[in-house]
């Protein structure tokens, strides 16, 4: 993605990502009280991407893909390649960490966002080496609180294959980003059941 990083670390990866993605013409529809959300989710647009950790040490975005035709008014979707073609590198050589996308308001980790993830894990690994150390594939749903044409990075939710957790990440007290488990994904055969923590 021109312009963007590299970065040395996940976080500011991913930190830098969510603005760019939310800033993107039409990504957020705003809150469900808003006397406009219904306009806004019939014209808004899910966008996504790879964030891919390089031989040099270095996350990167991929370029972002949208779906100009949305067949179910009740979600949005994008299609992401599987793979990532950086001239920089052999295939073999680029580590996939994180699916990134956008959802227009402030919805968790959807059914097809797990499915698509688990599917992703099983042509890369459910894990990759980055510097030193194994880091669990996973994908992230950035959202925003604002209302469409002012957006901020309020927080994202993620779906840890590796370890079936769902998570809620938000800005705390100060300017902090904490994570809340919200749940765990429980596979039986090819279906699952999403169990909620108790709160």
């Amino acid at each position: 993605m021109p312009g963007f990083g590299p970065f040395r670390s996940r976080q500011d990866a991913l930190m830098a990502a969510c603005p760019r993605v939310l800033g993107l013409p039409n990504a957020i529809a705003g809150r469900p009280d808003s006397p406009n959300f219904e306009l806004y989710w019939r014209t808004s647009s899910e966008y996504c991407a790879w964030i891919y950790h390089t031989p040099d040490g270095m996350y990167e975005m991929s370029m972002l893909a949208v779906s100009a035709v949305q067949d179910d008014a009740r979600r949005r979707q994008c299609s992401l390649p599987s793979t990532v073609s950086d001239p920089r590198y052999r295939a073999e050589e680029i580590q996939y960490m994180f699916v990134i996308h956008n959802h227009p308001y402030e919805g968790e980790i959807s059914r097809n966002d797990i499915r698509f993830i688990v599917e992703q894990g099983a042509v890369h690994g459910f894990s990759a080496e980055a510097q030193g150390r194994q880091v669990p594939l996973s994908i992230v749903a950035f959202y925003s609180r604002s209302e469409r044409g002012n957006p901020t990075c309020d927080g994202f939710f993620q779906y840890i294959p590796l370890t079936r957790q769902l998570l809620k990440w938000s800005v705390g007290d100060g300017g902090a980003w904490k994570d809340e488990e919200y749940g765990r994904v429980e596979w039986v055969g090819d279906d699952f059941d999403i169990l909620y923590e108790e709160r």
